[in-house]
Formats: C-alpha cells, structure tokens, sequence
C-alpha cells in the first residue's frame, strides 16, 4: 500500500532524538525552547508557544483568545472537526461559512454574512496547504472588531502575498502530527504577535500554574510556592518531541519543493482527463502542499476509491463537512452549504509525501487512470 501521507524520518532526526534521550532532561526544557525559537524563524519571527497536538493548539488558542461561553466563531465545514470541537469545549457555538467552491477554503463573502453580535472571532484555514485569502478576511474582522484566527494545521511553510503563514492572523495554530509538512511524532504550535495572547496560551497550556512572585496572590508560601489563577490544561511538548521537530525544521524547504514536485506530476497527468478537478492554487500564494485534493465525479467517487485502495493505492477523502457530524447536529442544514457538499460529495486525496518515489507516483497516475476510465466505462 502507498500511504495517502507518511513521516520522513532520517539519521539526523533520529541522533537528535537519542540526544535528549541520553540527556537528563526528557519533558519540557531547553529543546522546548531551540524548537520554538526556531519555528519564529518559519513565521516571520512571530513568537511561538510549543505544545502537545494541533487539537491542544487550537483550544489553547481558543482559550488564549478569550472565546467562552455564548460566542460565536465563524468557521469553514470542509476541516477536520477538531477546529469546531476545541470551541464547543469552551462552550462556544461554531457557525459556519461556505467555502468557495474550487478550493474549500472559507469564503469572505459568506463569512460577512454570518456575522451577528455574538461573534467574537473567523476562523480560516488553509485546507490542502494552501493560505486563505487573508486580506480580505483581515478586512472583515478589522471592520466588525473581530479576531482573525488561521488554523494552519495544512500550512507551515506556505506563504501569501510574500508573507509567510504564521504572520498573518492575530492567532496561528499549527499541527505536527506525522502527516503534517514537519513532525513532531505528536505536537502543535500557537503563534501570535500579541504579547498578552502569547502569555495566556503560554499559562493555559503549562496547566495555568504562575511561578512569579510578582504576580502572587498568595503570599506567605516558601520557594517552592506556584499557585493558578485561571484553569488550565497540560499541554506541554516535551524536549524528546523539539529534538524531532528542530531537525525536521532543517528540511523544511527540501519537503516544500518535493511536495510541489508531486503536485506538478499529478497535475500533468491527470489535467486533461475529462470530468475531474485538479488543485488550482491562487497566483498570489505559494502553498506548501500538504493534501492532492482530486475532486471526481460524486456518482463514482465511493468505487473510485474502493477499487484504488484494492490496487494498493492509500487514497482518503478529506473532509466530511464538521456539521455532519452527530456530535454537531442541529448546528447547521447541509443543504444551506452548496459549495462544502459538491467538494466533499467529489473529493478523494491521492498520496502526498516526501517519501514517495518516482515509481509511486508512476504507479498513482497509473491506477487512478485507470479506475476514472473504467467509472466512464461504466465498469466499477
């Protein structure tokens, strides 16, 4: 079977991992701090707070970002339900927007309209690795004094409009987890320009606990004393984790061009086939693929992709629109998001890593070819 998605591991990740491990410090020390350091670097030096997964980096930037009970967030449907169900953990009601229609992302237009006065926050994210359209999101939350949030599981490495992803919103989530552009094994990152944001994920992930005694409400402990003021989570990463995610950062550019390699492969083979959908990518961003969203015809997609798994093709779909999910019934009418229905009702990820060799790739176009004549012919 060739995965859809597969970590790239190699000596220099694996000595830096033993490195720690041979140290005498396992959880959260000084590579927690080289590792955040430099993920600045990949944000445009907005500063970092490091912590467990993509899932503990959203509700920590939820938290972070104030949204409680009684708010409502605007979010896209075609994601994985982690953006919505980090929100609902805080008693927030995630309110959707449609996407636009040739690359789920959210679309601004449909985000204006579900604005009400209990919304607090906009939700974007970079499905596929490719950045929304940021400006015109920006305009929207500055005008109706809103926070811009960018989930950019997808994305690390992407940028748009010259601007690196991470730099972008008032708060940026990242994932690490082994599919993702860097790994981490598990792991997660919270990046914003705003210090007082900044210090409150910091707290809220490191269990809320305050270790300053300028800052002491209790007063008459000894040097041991840390107390917490607001509850928080432990979401730490530990140094074993930075060790991995700092050498993965080193290959952060070799892993962006061999993903727009593959992508360009796909593109060549399968742009002329009638009746599908390739990636587009807008003129003005440069993505980090992270997903090979092929859209098909819905009618076969379903024996598309049985008869591609069968010839040992990892193909997956991504995503089912978050409202579908029981946990969020009643949030949302299907019917009411034309765009998020068609994308995922046609969507099918074909393998996207760097681990794929030439002869993968061959044996992909080969097989999904094959499988789009034979759903035209009637055949599957």
């Amino acid at each position: 079977m060739i995965p859809y998605g597969r970590q790239d591991i190699d000596d220099a990740d694996v000595a830096c991992v033993v490195e720690v491990l041979q140290g005498d410090l396992l959880t959260t020390g000084p590579m927690v701090d080289r590792f955040e350091e430099a993920l600045a670097d990949c944000t445009g030096g907005v500063p970092l707070v490091a912590v467990s997964s993509g899932t503990a980096a959203l509700h920590t930037a939820y938290a972070a970002a104030g949204i409680s009970v009684g708010d409502e967030v605007i979010t896209p449907p075609i994601t994985f339900v982690a953006t919505q169900a980090a929100l609902m953990h805080l008693g927030a009601t995630p309110v959707f927007a449609d996407v636009a229609p040739d690359t789920a992302l959210i679309d601004s237009a449909a985000v204006e309209a579900a604005i009400t006065p209990r919304t607090t926050a906009i939700v974007a994210v970079d499905y596929a690795g490719h950045p929304a359209d940021m400006d015109a999101l920006r305009a929207i939350a500055d005008r109706h004094k809103l926070l811009l949030i960018e989930d950019a599981a997808h994305s690390l490495g992407s940028t748009y409009k010259g601007r690196p992803v991470g730099s972008l919103a008032d708060i940026t989530t990242f994932s690490f987890f082994p599919t993702k552009n860097i790994t981490t094994g598990e792991g997660g990152a919270v990046a914003t320009p705003h210090t007082d944001i900044l210090s409150r994920a910091r707290r809220f992930s490191r269990q809320g606990l305050v270790r300053e005694p300028a800052e002491f409400v209790i007063t008459t402990e000894g040097p041991w004393h840390q107390e917490v003021h607001s509850i928080g989570l432990n979401y730490r990463l530990s140094d074993i984790h930075s060790a991995l995610g700092l050498s993965q950062l080193r290959s952060l550019l070799k892993f962006k061009e061999r993903r727009a390699e593959v992508k360009e492969i796909y593109d060549r083979a399968l742009a002329e086939i009638a009746g599908v959908s390739i990636p587009v990518q807008g003129h003005d961003v440069d993505p980090m693929w992270h997903l090979y969203p092929l859209r098909v015809p819905a009618e076969v997609r379903q024996d598309m992709f049985m008869s591609l798994r069968d010839g040992g093709i990892g193909v997956q779909v991504n995503y089912l629109p978050a409202y579908r999910h029981p946990a969020l019934e009643g949030l949302a009418r299907p019917e009411d998001f034309p765009a998020s229905e068609d994308f995922y009702a046609r969507e099918i990820s074909l393998p996207l890593h760097t681990c794929l060799t030439s002869d993968d790739v061959t044996s992909v176009v080969r097989e999904v070819s094959a499988a789009l004549a034979a759903s035209q012919a009637g055949r599957l």
